[in-house]
């Protein structure tokens, strides 16, 4: 038995799977907001119940935003910033008292998807979360790339391609820079700029809600971020070229961009426009996929 968990900045997720893959047992538990330490623990909690649910002890893999450093064995880079120079692999593994294996969100999502999800049997697949953070992960012929620095992929801290007037300089990200992709893709961008244009709150999958049911401020706003979305992208398909990217988060489960940023994306990538073979794609698995590649970081179980 398998246990994979997923440590979002608003949840944390949890499942267990059998042998064949096949789902025995899911919890969801907010994440905490308050210390390092209280994030550690739950996750331990979520652990101790699935095991409890599944009646056996398992294997523990997790999927974590940023990367652990080569250098340091700490976290860096993750937009949940008190992770950020935390040993987290040596702590989980003593919360609950056993090996446990770590990856990146995106490349546990990428793997997932990649192996028998919307993405099979592609040999280069780019895999995107958008959600609270925007991450990428890269696998090559079913084997997630790490890179020599542990952030192949990371391209939500590029800046924003080919930016329009209105887009400069951008604002200050978490990371120490301005203008960075996640600033203008991530969930709460969108709910912030949606409410500072409209003098509305929703959050992003309302706005793509009301986008769908006609709401004329929402599908301007979808629209630009689609426009967004597709620049950014673009840079990803001119250097990485990839057979598919499968989106994920919580923003994947916005349908419109299925349609729309493969339009826009024509104008920006280095290729014949009616040409362009690389697919947009949801996730199979939803915006759960992601923890289900955590589960599978241990293969032989």
């Amino acid at each position: 038995m398998r246990i994979g968990i997923d440590l979002g900045g608003t949840k944390i997720e949890g499942l267990a799977l059998d042998a064949g893959g096949v789902e025995c047992a899911r919890l969801r538990v907010p994440t905490p907001q308050g210390a390092y330490e209280e994030a550690v623990e739950a996750i331990a909690g979520v652990v101790a119940e699935l095991e409890r649910r599944a009646g056996t002890r398992c294997t523990v893999g997790i999927g974590h935003p940023g990367a652990i450093s080569p250098a340091t064995g700490l976290i860096k880079n993750a937009n949940s910033t008190r992770l950020n120079g935390r040993p987290l692999h040596r702590d989980i593994e003593y919360a609950i008292g056993r090996e446990v294996r770590l990856a990146n969100d995106a490349n546990c999502l990428a793997v997932s998807e990649a192996s028998d999800g919307a993405a099979a049997g592609c040999k280069v697949v780019f895999g995107v979360i958008l959600g609270t953070g925007v991450g990428g992960g890269i696998v090559i012929d079913g084997k997630p790339l790490t890179g020599a620095q542990a952030i192949a992929g990371e391209w939500g801290h590029n800046a924003l391609p080919l930016p329009h007037d209105d887009e400069r300089p951008g604002v200050r990200c978490y990371c120490g820079g301005t203008g960075c992709i996640e600033t203008w893709l991530s969930g709460p961008a969108l709910q912030h700029r949606f409410a500072q244009r409209t003098g509305r709150t929703l959050r992003a999958t309302e706005i793509a809600e009301a986008a769908q049911a006609g709401d004329a401020d929402a599908a301007a706003e979808i629209e630009i971020y689609a426009d967004r979305l597709a620049r950014a992208l673009s840079a990803v398909i001119n250097i990485l070229d990839p057979d598919a990217i499968v989106l994920g988060g919580g923003l994947s489960r916005m349908a419109q961009l299925y349609v729309r940023v493969p339009e826009l994306w024509k104008d920006h990538v280095f290729s014949e426009r009616d040409r362009i073979v690389t697919r947009l794609m949801p996730p199979k698995y939803g915006d759960s996929s992601g923890v289900r590649g955590a589960a599978w970081l241990w293969p032989e179980a």
